[in-house]
C-alpha cells in the first residue's frame, strides 16, 4: 500500500488517518514487535523511531524510551531489522523518524539503501531544514524513499512555500512550538495553518505533537488528513496500560462526522 493510498482509504472511511509511533528497541528487542502487533489494527501508517542520544525535538517520554533502547545496545542496523520484521506483518506504509546525525554517520546513500531494502516507505527528518541540503533530500527520494519535513505554528508563509516542495510523502505539521508530548488540547489556529500549507502542495498533511485523546484527535481531524500519536502510547506502555484503549479513543476522535475534514 502506498502512502497516498493509506490516506485516501482513511478519507473514504470518513476519518483522518491514524499514525501511531513505535520506538525500535523499546521497551526491549522483541517487546517492540509486540507493541507493533498491538497498534497495527488501528494504524493507517506507522512511524518507527530510531533511538538517538540527543533527540532535540522530543519531550521526556520519548527521550526516556530512546535512552532505554540505546542502553540495550540498539543501533541503526537493528532498527533496519525491526523495519523488516514489521514489513513481514503488514503492507501499511512505514516511515522511519530519524535525526540527521545517524544518516550522516553511516553515509546518506548507504542509510537510504539500508532502509529502502528493509521495507520502509519514507523518512521523517525533524532536524534537517530541507533547503539546507537539497542534494541529500534528492538522494533519499531517488532511492525510493519518500520524505516528510516539519512545519510549525511559527512557520511563515515564505517558510511554508520553501519546505513543502521537499515533502513527497506527507507534510508533518507540529501543533505546538515545543517538543513532543501528550496534551489535553491543541492550540487554536491549526486549521488556518493547514489551509496555508494546502495552497502549495497536494500531499497529505498530518498533525503531530500533542495528540493524546479523543478531544485532541477531533481537533486534528477538523484540520488535517492525519494525526500522529506518540508520547501517549509510550506513556501507556510505561504505566502498563493497554494500548488498544488509547488507540480506540483516538481513532474514534478522528471520525469526521463531527469535524470539517477535507
Amino acid at each position: 500500500m502506498t502512502t497516498q493510498e493509506a490516506f485516501a482509504q482513511a478519507h473514504t472511511q470518513g476519518r483522518a488517518a491514524l499514525i501511531p509511533y513505535v520506538m525500535a528497541g523499546y521497551p526491549s528487542r522483541g517487546a517492540d514487535l509486540e507493541m507493533v502487533r498491538q497498534v497495527l489494527p488501528y494504524a493507517d501508517l506507522l512511524e518507527v523511531g530510531l533511538p538517538y542520544s540527543d533527540p532535540l525535538g522530543d519531550g521526556p517520554v520519548i527521550q526516556r524510551a530512546s535512552e532505554q533502547a540505546l542502553r540495550q545496545g540498539v543501533r541503526v542496523a537493528d532498527v533496519a531489522q525491526f523495519v523488516r520484521e514489521i514489513r513481514a506483518l503488514t503492507d501499511k506504509p512505514l516511515f522511519v523518524m530519524t535525526y540527521i546525525n545517524p544518516v550522516l554517520a553511516i553515509g546518506p546513500e548507504a542509510f537510504f539503501e539500508m532502509f529502502k531494502e528493509a521495507g520502509a516507505n519514507g523518512l521523517i527528518l525533524p532536524d534537517l531544514p530541507p533547503d539546507e541540503d537539497p542534494l541529500l533530500v534528492a538522494k533519499a527520494q531517488a532511492s525510493g524513499l519518500e520524505t516528510a519535513f516539519l512545519l510549525a505554528p511559527t512557520s511563515t508563509l515564505a517558510r511554508i512555500q520553501k519546505v513543502v516542495p521537499y515533502c513527497n510523502g506527507f507534510v508533518y505539521t507540529v501543533s505546538v512550538t515545543g517538543v513532543t508530548g501528550a496534551r489535553d488540547r491543541l492550540p487554536d489556529g491549526l486549521p488556518e495553518l493547514v489551509q496555508q500549507i494546502r495552497q502549495y502542495t497536494d500531499v497529505p498533511v498530518a498533525i503531530g505533537f500533542g495528540i493524546s485523546n479523543r478531544a485532541t484527535a477531533q481537533q486534528a481531524a477538523q484540520a488535517a488528513d492525519g494525526a500522529v500519536i506518540a508520547s501517549a502510547l509510550i506513556r501507556a506502555m510505561e504505566e502498563g496500560r493497554g494500548l488498544a484503549l488509547v488507540l480506540a479513543e483516538v481513532r474514534a476522535g478522528l471520525e469526521r462526522s463531527i469535524g470539517l475534514g477535507r
